[in-house]
């Protein structure tokens, strides 16, 4: 068991050992949630991802550019229904 240290400003520092076994780096958030008999629960942020983010999980993929009619013609086609 770890033991943390509350400073006169109500603060604690947690041990590297403790932020590895989170997975957490310098910057990154933690969750809390306060339990009925008086406990806690960490856990690491789940950080929200941005749509550049999702963008960049498919730069490079292709080397094809789809023009506009194309994709217009995607869209309609699969509201449609149609393959």
């Amino acid at each position: 068991m770890t033991t943390l240290t509350v400073t006169a400003r109500g603060q604690v520092t947690f041990r590297k050992d403790v932020l590895h076994h989170l997975g957490i780096k310098p910057g990154e958030k933690i969750e809390l949630d306060k339990l009925p008999d008086g406990r806690i629960a960490l856990r690491a942020a789940k950080p929200l991802g941005t749509i550049d983010g999702f963008l960049g999980l498919l730069a490079g993929k292709t080397r094809k550019m789809a023009t506009l009619d194309e994709i217009s013609a995607a869209a309609a086609t699969g509201w449609a229904g149609e393959e």
